[in-house]
């Protein structure tokens, strides 16, 4: 599968392109080619010191991206979302979207603790909202860059997944479950999404106050 990461130069999407670039060919989108072609030489590297063998990795800008993959997945800022996907609604239709941004009230100059939720509920239900012939799917909120940026250990998270899509659903499940320590968990439909974004200025508090690398959640009794 190829795996389109829109924002993949940034912590988050460029940990997930670390992670996955064992089993998915891997694509890095950025608004500027020269910026994703960096990460892309970066990725390589880290994985190459790591001796783990990897499949294609390429940078274009998110349009090309989002043309040529067959999962998208949206790490992009808050403030961002909407701006991007209306350049390129048409090669996201009829993808699987993941939605993996939180609406953290940085985007108006606030702290990271705090939220601003969109009209919607969530930023999956905002982007569901505009991309209407697309299946969006929330996941990967609270999974810590940090974690995922060390290739060699496990990440003790669960992976909370939500979307109106049963089958997309099992898809990023199944995609999650390939990260060492990691257990990809359907919780339902996209609404769910408002409340399961909303645990990651939780975690960025514990974080602060305990002085964390990063922390995580596990789902007990299931």
């Amino acid at each position: 599968m190829k795996i389109a990461i829109l924002g993949g130069t940034g912590d988050q999407g460029f940990g997930l392109a670390l992670r996955f670039a064992k089993n998915h060919d891997i694509i890095i989108g950025s608004r500027k080619k020269e910026k994703a072609d960096s990460a892309v030489v970066e990725l390589k590297k880290i994985l190459d010191d790591h001796n783990i063998k990897y499949n294609n990795i390429v940078g274009m800008d998110n349009k090309e991206a989002s043309k040529e993959g067959d999962l998208i997945i949206l790490s992009l800022p808050y403030e961002y979302t909407m701006s991007t996907i209306k350049e390129i609604k048409e090669e996201l239709a009829g993808k699987i979207v993941v939605s993996i941004g939180v609406p953290l009230a940085t985007a108006i100059g606030d702290k990271p603790t705090r939220i601003v939720l969109p009209p919607q509920g969530s930023v999956a239900e905002m982007v569901q909202d505009y991309l209407k012939n697309s299946k969006v799917v929330s996941a990967f909120h609270n999974v810590c860059s940090k974690e995922l940026g060390c290739i060699g250990d496990c990440v003790e998270c669960d992976i909370l997944v939500c979307g109106n899509d049963v089958n997309s659903n099992k898809i990023v499940v199944d995609l999650a479950q390939e990260i060492d320590g990691v257990r990809g968990i359907d919780c339902g439909k996209l609404e769910l999404s408002r409340y399961i974004e909303q645990i990651t200025p939780l975690l960025i508090g514990l974080n602060i106050k305990y002085k964390l690398k990063g922390s995580g959640i596990r789902i007990t009794g299931l």
